[in-house]
């Protein structure tokens, strides 16, 4: 059985990661308070290179934007936590036999430097990321491209896990696979067709999985 991941906010909590990093390099460039709203409203629903050409204007900061955005990676990489159960969940999974991979919006650095510095990239038969596989979700060229990642075949059939209703759920249903939505205290979004189960937390979700026998 195979089951597909999404990173950001399913299992890690990015939110949290990215205000404290925001948090701590206003505070080392002395900047003015605002300026972490700043970055976490440019920052907070993706973050690619060009980002930080404009933040860079925006804060009056000397820094080239390369240097700003290597700064990020590394930053962000460490301060961005799994959720209480996730690493213990994936495990139960590997261990009952399950096929587990990501499939996840962003670019190839960042995304893997936070697999990396969570400790969980050992746990994935495959690792699809957007910004290297030329496509992005709710694309269908996605999953096919996590799946085959995975030694699978979307033809096959899964299942995708993930917070984000349009990008995760929508764009699974579209290619064939069965949703599982993480809400982490939300309400499923009006006129979207709902998922094929809702669970509140990724612990939740992962038991799901573990009940599914077909």
């Amino acid at each position: 059985m195979l089951a597909l991941f999404d990173l950001d906010n399913t299992l890690i909590d990015r939110t949290a990661g990215l205000e404290d990093w925001a948090r701590d390099f206003v505070r080392s460039r002395a900047l003015p308070h605002e300026a972490e709203a700043i970055i976490c409203d440019r920052l907070s629903e993706r973050a690619h290179p060009e980002d930080f050409v404009d933040l860079r204007a925006i804060l009056h900061l000397s820094d080239a934007p390369d240097d700003l955005w290597h700064e990020y990676v590394d930053g962000v990489a460490h301060s961005v936590r799994c959720f209480p159960g996730a690493r213990e969940g994936l495990e139960a999974l590997r261990r009952a036999g399950w096929t587990i991979g990501i499939a996840t919006n962003g670019a190839g650095d960042i995304q893997r430097a936070k697999l990396a510095a969570t400790g969980l990239a050992p746990f994935f038969d495959g690792i699809c990321v957007s910004g290297e596989a030329g496509a992005r979700k709710p694309e269908r060229r996605l999953f096919e491209a996590a799946v085959a990642e995975c030694g699978a075949l979307l033809s096959a059939g899964g299942w995708m896990v993930g917070d984000n209703p349009e990008t995760d759920m929508g764009g699974a249903r579209a290619a064939g696979l069965r949703t599982l939505w993480v809400a982490n205290g939300r309400e499923w979004t009006d006129g979207l067709p709902g998922p094929d189960v809702m669970a509140p937390g990724i612990v939740e979700a992962i038991e799901v999985l573990r009940g599914v026998t077909v």
